[in-house]
């Protein structure tokens, strides 16, 4: 983690690295739904869970100088029933508009953090 991220409020975290900028793209980990104190957010609660995953990766986003239009795809993974993956897309969609860039919608097991429902990936890339 270094320091732009954590003046833009993103959670410390030991031994993890929120993103790289490579030129003119921004390698970025999986956003997770933590608020600025490290805390997972929105136990039990899909909706919450990917809203805070997107505000951070939104920080991410501009902390390091890209802007949401630079997002050109998303892997959205999420935990549990079907309809825990309706319900992370609907704050997806919602978070977007109509301009949901390019993604890939996954059920899995289990993800990183005890408590956690939703985790989001990003290409960003800036044109030009």
């Amino acid at each position: 983690m270094n320091d732009i991220e954590l003046a833009a409020g993103l959670a410390q975290t030991p031994s993890y690295r929120y993103a790289d900028v490579v030129g003119n793209r921004l390698l970025v980990a999986g956003q997770v739904p933590l608020d600025g104190t490290g805390a997972v957010v929105g136990v039990g609660q899909v909706e919450a869970q990917t809203e805070q995953c997107l505000a951070n990766l939104l920080t991410l986003v501009e902390a390091h100088g890209f802007a949401c239009d630079d997002i050109h795809r998303l892997t959205v993974y999420v935990v549990g029933p079907r309809e825990n993956l309706r319900n992370a897309w609907t704050a997806v969609a919602a978070h977007f508009g109509a301009d949901v860039p390019p993604a890939t919608l996954l059920g899995v097991q289990y993800l990183g953090y005890e408590d956690q429902l939703v985790e989001i990936d990003a290409h960003i890339e800036r044109q030009g």
